[in-house]
């Protein structure tokens, strides 16, 4: 068995399931930009207020955190040799992926507050 948790197929499998998802949403928030009349500050807060861009724009935080570590795990992996390093880098990797996440849920949960 693999000292990784995230080794072979399933962090393979989980980074091109969070790229689909990615895409699709890039491709929905172009779509509803590329049709909204006049975009304000009102009109952003409404659409995000409503729960299923709250869950899309969650969903896709979510999607982009994983995506963003297996990413950077594996190219440490392949290209960190010493343990130290390793160690050091996977730390800071951490710390900049949970800030943001944590950043990012803060943002959304103070939007369906207001």
């Amino acid at each position: 068995m693999s000292i990784y948790v995230l080794h072979g197929l399933r962090p393979w499998l989980i980074q091109r399931v969070s790229a689909v998802y990615l895409a699709m949403f890039v491709v929905y928030i172009g779509v509803v930009l590329a049709f909204a009349k006049d975009v304000t500050f009102q009109k952003w807060h409404e659409w995000l207020f409503h729960p299923f861009n709250t869950i899309a724009c969650g969903l896709f935080v979510i999607a982009l955190l994983f995506h963003a570590w297996i990413g950077m795990r594996d190219v440490v992996l392949d290209y960190v040799h010493n343990t130290f390093v390793r160690m050091i880098a996977f730390s800071l990797i951490i710390v900049v992926l949970t800030g943001s996440g944590l950043w990012a849920a803060r943002i959304l949960l103070l939007t369906v507050a207001i």
